[in-house]
């Protein structure tokens, strides 16, 4: 695999790279919104709550903390707390970024170079195809597709690849869906990836919000071509600490990773870091608490379905907190989400962000209002008409 050797590139790509469609829309929208029904995460937790779970050594580094420079890498200890996450892998091969979209960039401005090609999943998190392409690499699309229950075609993956292919770009557990492919077809991913002297980048900010513990795929990381993406935003309800990372055996990805980081964050809050590794350390609890939250409200979402069969298709997420119904009704599912929002102050994501022509819209049940915004989306149904027609 190539790792870019010109400095330049991420001024470069930081030029050509577009605000998502999907940030626009929250703009236009949140003046509106009450009820959060499209947020992507589980709720958050207080910083009482996060000093609570920490054990003595790390409240005593957060009580004795400083405020100076911290290393480009990220906290030693933290990166090694990461590193657990990864079979096989350790501190050195971790790289601490200010939050998820921070890690996007580095990793494929590190990986890619103008007239390189790349695959991407799609439908997906906008900042993973916007920045391939702003990279100046020719991007081609590996669709899922809702017939096929958003599963992955290996087969198509493998006639997209080219010789200049240096990327494959993933999303699982997947947002917008919620799917989540088999172990063996991610592994075969990763294989086809390799064979093709390109990174496997995956992005797993969703990872252990799996329905069932058996359907957890292997990280990339374990890969000899993966790269890892997480962070705390998700999974663990932490969005605001604003810490992600990149876990590979790659490490010269990695340390063009690092290098690059001089010219974007230099280093991390210190603060974040170290109630990062509270967090990290009380993960169990952590994701405990998110668990219980998503079941009780996908339940919740199930039967809003459920009972609405005539207006909706529904399919349950595999995986995450997100899922991507489809409306119906013969209304164009951007109008529908704005007067839904306008009239109820109940905000989804209507599919069209993400280039979806199906009519679909994402939906979160992370959060504690999702009892009350669907109260509130069942009277909008009622009041507006939708039952009748």
């Amino acid at each position: 695999m190539r790792v870019t050797d010109d400095t330049g590139g991420l001024s470069s790509v930081l030029r050509r790279v577009q605000e998502p469609s999907l940030t626009n829309f929250y703009a236009r929208q949140r003046d509106h919104a009450r009820f959060p029904l499209s947020s992507s995460d589980v709720e958050e937790c207080s910083l009482r709550e996060l000093l609570e779970l920490a054990d003595e050594e790390s409240r005593a580094t957060w009580d004795g903390l400083t405020l100076g420079y911290g290393d480009v890498e990220g906290r030693a200890a933290l990166r090694g707390e990461i590193a657990g996450l990864y079979p096989g892998l350790g501190a050195d091969d971790v790289l601490v970024c200010a939050g998820a979209d921070e890690a996007i960039l580095l990793a494929l401005t590190a990986a890619l170079n103008p007239g390189d090609h790349a695959v991407v999943t799609w439908p997906g998190y906008s900042s993973l195809l916007d920045v391939t392409r702003a990279t100046g690499a020719d991007v081609s699309l590996l669709r899922l597709d809702a017939g096929s229950g958003w599963a992955v075609d290996v087969d198509e993956l493998r006639r997209l690849l080219r010789p200049a292919t240096r990327a494959v770009v993933v999303n699982f557990p997947h947002n917008p869906t919620g799917a989540l492919p088999d172990a063996e077809t991610f592994t075969a991913l990763a294989a086809l990836a390799r064979e093709a002297g390109a990174v496997l980048l995956a992005d797993e900010v969703y990872r252990f919000l799996e329905r069932a513990e058996t359907e957890r795929l292997p990280p990339a990381a374990v890969f000899s071509n993966g790269v890892s993406l997480g962070a705390l935003s998700k999974s663990l309800g932490l969005a605001g600490l604003r810490v992600g990372w990149l876990a590979t055996t790659d490490r010269r990805l990695l340390g063009r990773a690092a290098e690059l980081k001089h010219y974007t964050s230099g280093c991390g809050s210190a603060p974040s870091e170290v109630l990062a590794l509270v967090a990290l350390r009380a993960r169990e609890r952590l994701l405990a608490r998110s668990r219980a939250r998503l079941a009780s409200n996908l339940a919740l979402a199930d039967r809003f379905f459920a009972e609405r069969l005539e207006l909706f298709d529904w399919e349950p997420p595999a995986a995450g907190c997100v899922a991507f119904p489809r409306l119906r009704a013969p209304v164009p599912i951007a109008r529908f989400a704005t007067r839904l929002v306008r009239e109820e102050g109940v905000l989804v994501v209507p599919g069209s962000v993400y280039g979806d022509d199906g009519n679909r819209f994402r939906i979160g049940f992370g959060r504690a209002c999702v009892p009350d915004a669907l109260r509130a989306f069942a009277r909008f149904i009622v009041d507006d008409g939708l039952l009748a027609r």
